[in-house]
């Protein structure tokens, strides 16, 4: 009887299809879930399992996809060395903290990532705070698809959801451009703080109603983004989907709303299931701002 752990032998039975090539680099590997339900064992485990392939290089987490086979080393490190530019360090800097999260980044590890020196990369980012906000620069580029909808809540809304996808597409960049009261020297965020603002020109609202409703609405998008971020960082830690989370801990939570400590609670979820959404939650609270916008323009009309 063997005496390794069974997360040991789960992680080593993957590692093995890697090997292979049954799995290949960028294929899925099986989620704590389907590994509780093929080796016979607990969440926990399953987790553990996953986390020693993720210490040991061999698969990494992409948000909205799951768990993957991590490229080669080999095949990291074939990276040209020559021809580095400013581009490119940027580039490289955003795939790998919308892979593995702005925690991730260093000076160092790009420079690693380049097959270069820490000192070779200053040449082009002086350092880590410039090169996030280039980074930030980079992925805040563009604006809206289509015409311009005539109307300021047309246009807000517009705005808003434009924002929502860049935060979503890029997880860390509601973080690294929060500060409100410090705001980055960006000419792309500075384009869609023109845009917003000259959306409510001439609705009646002063200067500073103007401006507090173009940072409330900035808050709100960076406020919902957040718990994008730390959901990819969760799954990153763990291993597991919201869905395989909830259900290692459905016992005890269970427990906690049948003890009859929240009965408002209880009744609003016991008689139906209710899944968070952060797009709808986002609709939602978007909406709920806009109607006090149009409350305040109506009363400054008839002032």
């Amino acid at each position: 009887m063997s005496l390794e752990p069974p997360y040991l032998r789960i992680a080593g039975d993957i590692r093995r299809r890697i090997s292979s090539g049954e799995l290949a680099p960028g294929a899925r590997v099986p989620s704590t879930r389907r590994i509780t339900q093929d080796w016979g064992v607990a969440m926990a485990t399953a987790t553990k399992a996953l986390a020693t392939l993720r210490q040991d290089g061999l698969v990494r987490v992409v948000p909205g996809v799951g768990t993957v086979v991590a490229a080669p080393e080999r095949e990291r490190e074939a990276a040209p060395r020559r021809g580095l530019t400013r581009d490119r360090v940027i580039r490289a800097a955003i795939a790998l903290v919308d892979s593995e999260g702005l925690a991730a980044l260093s000076m160092r590890r790009v420079a690693t990532d380049f097959g270069v020196s820490t000192m070779a990369l200053y040449r082009h980012v002086p350092n880590k705070g410039e090169l996030v906000r280039l980074m930030s620069e980079a992925v805040f580029d563009g604006e809206p698809p289509g015409p311009r909808p005539s109307g300021w809540r047309a246009q807000l809304e517009r705005e808003a959801r434009w924002l929502w996808t860049r935060y979503q597409r890029h997880t860390w960049l509601a973080r690294a451009m929060a500060a409100l009261t410090r705001p980055m020297a960006s000419p792309h965020a500075m384009r869609y703080t023109e845009r917003v603002l000259s959306a409510l020109n001439g609705v009646g609202l002063t200067p500073a109603q103007t401006i507090h409703v173009h940072l409330a609405l900035l808050g709100y998008a960076q406020g919902v983004a957040a718990a994008v971020e730390l959901e990819a960082q969760a799954r990153q830690d763990t291993g597991m989907t919201p869905e395989e989370w909830l259900a290692s801990n459905e016992p005890r939570l269970e427990q906690i709303q049948t003890g009859g400590a929240y009965p408002t609670l209880s009744a609003l979820f016991g008689d139906e299931d209710f899944d968070l959404e952060l797009d709808t939650l986002f609709e939602f609270g978007l909406a709920r701002l806009l109607d006090g916008v149009a409350s305040l323009i109506e009363r400054s009309g008839s002032r």
